[in-house]
């Protein structure tokens, strides 16, 4: 058992999240709703409190008001006590743009202040923005036995995936002697997942060393690979970076399938219930005659009367009568009216589709005009607080921005295969 006392946690949660559009418009990535109950940072912080950690910064930088109501004071993940806590951390803005945070590793030097107030022999660098389970405990474990000064989370990826993840080589004990960036070839399988663990001490010393080193990934661990100890820990699991809406939405559809390897309640992973429009609160699914389900994840609170196919539904969501919902992901209080389809669809917070509207129809293999990258399997996006006004028909990698009305969409009430309105 080791000493999990002196182990401080530090969980990333700034980023922008560009990648999610709509999604994070109101709101910061690690915060944007999964599974119905969950938000995204859920599965961090529930890894760290099944993992018996209890000292937890969490650094937050892009619309982070949603995240801090979240958050709370963090008793749902039992961070409360003498020796448990978990504390917001913003950057240090006021006297210029560089204030704020230019890379992981320099979020981490403008905190030094935090980790040398809360005393510790490793830090735990986290992102709180994937989907896994994880023993930390076990990680730290090796860490310490391999006497290493930075242990590094890593899994085996499909070579052409490697482009978008740090990739090392490592040596026969595991140690890692080469690494790159984001590399254009790949010289190995062996992908950086983001999750640290650090010597604080060392750690320390090399952020005082050299203030231009910016980012972990780019500039610190390069560097530390070339002289210092420096090794992998394997991971074997489910483990998903949702930082875009094709991953996002496959995610969430791997949670509806068996042999996926995702089971956020299995893995012991706690939502806070009370900020999710109050789903604490909400009555027990109905089901209406005439409603047929299928092969859905369907939350308290909903009511359905129509159809619901292979979808996500958060609290509140209400399915008319003759409507359908299917392949798609729908926020909270989202309501579909009678004889309405939904189809590949990403629905944010109170959408209300109109009667006989149809959001998610057409040609998938038209790209999103403004956001090419975003928007490309035929997948549409529908921002919060957005009026689908009925008899509307919405093509495929469609964005709706958020709060748009009636009056917004064309006279006609169609949106083509990837406009945006």
């Amino acid at each position: 058992m080791i000493d999990r006392g002196r182990t401080l946690v530090l969980l990333l949660a700034g980023g922008v999240g560009s990648r999610l559009n709509v999604l994070v418009q109101p709101r910061a990535k690690p915060a944007v709703p999964f599974a119905g109950v969950y938000r995204i940072i859920d599965f961090a912080l529930s890894n760290v409190m099944n993992s018996g950690l209890g000292q937890v910064g969490v650094l937050t930088q892009y619309k982070p008001l949603s995240l801090m109501r979240h958050i709370g004071t963090g008793a749902v993940w039992d961070f409360t006590g003498r020796t448990r806590g978990v504390k917001i951390l913003p950057p240090r803005t006021g006297f210029q743009d560089s204030d704020w945070y230019q890379g992981t590793a320099d979020a981490v030097r403008q905190n030094i202040d935090f980790i040398r107030a809360n005393p510790s022999r490793e830090l735990l660098l986290l992102s709180g923005d994937h989907i896994y389970q994880m023993d930390f405990d076990d990680m730290i474990r090796c860490h310490r036995e391999k006497a290493a000064q930075i242990t590094i989370g890593m899994m085996v990826v499909p070579k052409s995936e490697i482009h978008q993840f740090g990739a090392g080589i490592t040596n026969a004990e595991g140690r890692i002697v080469e690494w790159e960036e984001k590399p254009r070839e790949a010289k190995t399988d062996l992908a950086s997942m983001g999750i640290y663990v650090f010597d604080t001490e060392y750690l320390l010393n090399l952020l005082a060393q050299d203030r231009e080193m910016l980012d972990f990934g780019m500039h610190l661990v390069p560097r530390a690979v070339e002289r210092d100890r420096v090794f992998a820990y394997p991971f074997h699991g489910y483990w998903r970076d949702v930082g875009t809406i094709q991953a996002y939405w496959e995610a969430n559809m791997d949670v509806l399938r068996d042999d996926a390897g995702i089971s956020p309640e299995a893995w012991g992973i706690r939502p806070n219930p009370r900020p999710c429009a109050n789903m604490a609160d909400r009555p027990p699914v109905r089901f209406l005659r005439g409603n047929h389900a299928e092969r859905s994840l369907i939350s308290a609170g909903c009511v359905i009367e129509g159809t619901v196919v292979n979808s996500v539904l958060s609290p509140g969501v209400h399915v008319g009568k003759g409507a359908m919902v299917r392949d798609s992901i729908l926020f909270d209080d989202c309501h579909i009216e009678a004889g309405a389809r939904v189809e590949l669809a990403i629905l944010d917070k109170r959408i209300r589709v109109g009667q006989g509207a149809v959001v998610g129809t057409g040609d998938k293999g038209v790209v999103n005009c403004q956001h090419p990258t975003h928007l490309y399997t035929g997948i549409t996006l529908v921002g919060k607080d957005a009026e689908v006004p009925a008899g509307a028909s919405i093509g495929r990698n469609c964005i709706v921005s958020p709060w748009k009305k009636a009056a917004d969409f064309p006279a006609d009430g169609k949106v083509g295969d990837g406009e945006t309105v």
